[in-house]
């Protein structure tokens, strides 16, 4: 299948905070992760949720609630001048999220779920869908499959490490090759990669964002990704959701040139292969 992202072939990059925090906040990142896309040649999509539903607990941060969220980020996308992205949890959200977004994104946990499928695919909007961490890649393509029969035509399959045991997370780099060999864009997810679920004293995710970068660039070495999701903040520490996850702002610029270095390395390779 064409990758429908660019038809350049060029790297594209999904990126931003976790969940929504203030406009002031988003705007900020939105603005400065435009100015390093323009710059790289990488094409674009600011990545945000406006209620993230799936917290480990209760009690945690979950953004700004769905309608709110939502202002929040059509005022993001408009004075950024930015492409958006948020995700979707329930069937409901699918058409009032397609009004601002400009790409859906289907949680891991949810990606075999065929009514939430439905509604996005209705949207006729670009669809993320994360690959569940208890999932092959030979699976997503029923997932796939799914979406196509219920006549969505745009599809990214995204991997976003594999469970280990219990809370931990492996990133299996061919994988993402054998995601390839069904035909729809890959994209990479780097910071929820490294994320490990409960492990915050069972009450909480942490994460080791540290090695976030070195999963960008092994990923991209494979050949087979198109699309790098890379959450990121001002201050990864203080944020308010997934921020031992997240990749420091201020960090963006050169972990992105070394991808798309190795990005362009890899496909003249292969094109000069016969």
């Amino acid at each position: 299948m064409q990758n429908f992202l660019d038809k350049s072939g060029g790297v594209t990059l999904i990126s931003g905070p976790c969940a929504l925090e203030s406009y002031e906040n988003a705007v900020s990142i939105a603005s400065k992760m435009k100015a390093i896309t323009e710059k790289l040649g990488i094409r674009y999509y600011f990545k945000a949720s406006v209620d993230k539903a799936n917290r480990t607990s209760a009690h945690h941060y979950r953004g700004l609630g769905f309608e709110e969220g939502l202002a929040v980020l059509a005022a993001v996308k408009k004075d950024a001048a930015v492409s958006v992205v948020t995700d979707i949890h329930e069937p409901w959200q699918a058409e009032r999220a397609a009004q601002v977004a400009d790409m859906i994104q289907i949680p891991a946990f949810l990606c075999r779920q065929t009514d939430l499928l439905r509604a996005a695919a209705e949207t006729g909007k670009p669809l993320n869908i994360k690959k569940a961490q208890f999932m092959s890649p030979e699976e997503m393509g029923k997932v796939a499959e799914k979406v196509v029969s219920l006549g969505g035509d745009k599809i990214i399959l995204c991997e976003r490490g594999n469970a280990f045991g219990y809370n931990s997370l492996v990133v299996d780099m061919t994988g993402l090759v054998r995601l390839q060999k069904l035909g729809y864009p890959v994209a990479f997810d780097a910071t929820h990669s490294t994320q490990i679920s409960g492990g915050g004293v069972h009450t909480s995710n942490s994460g080791a964002a540290e090695f976030a970068p070195h999963l960008a660039k092994a990923a991209m070495a494979t050949g087979a990704v198109d699309v790098l999701f890379i959450e990121t903040h001002q201050e990864p520490a203080s944020a308010l959701c997934d921020g031992s996850c997240m990749v420091k702002l201020s960090d963006m610029e050169e972990i992105l040139e070394k991808c798309v270095q190795i990005f362009k390395i890899v496909r003249s390779l292969s094109h000069a292969c016969p």
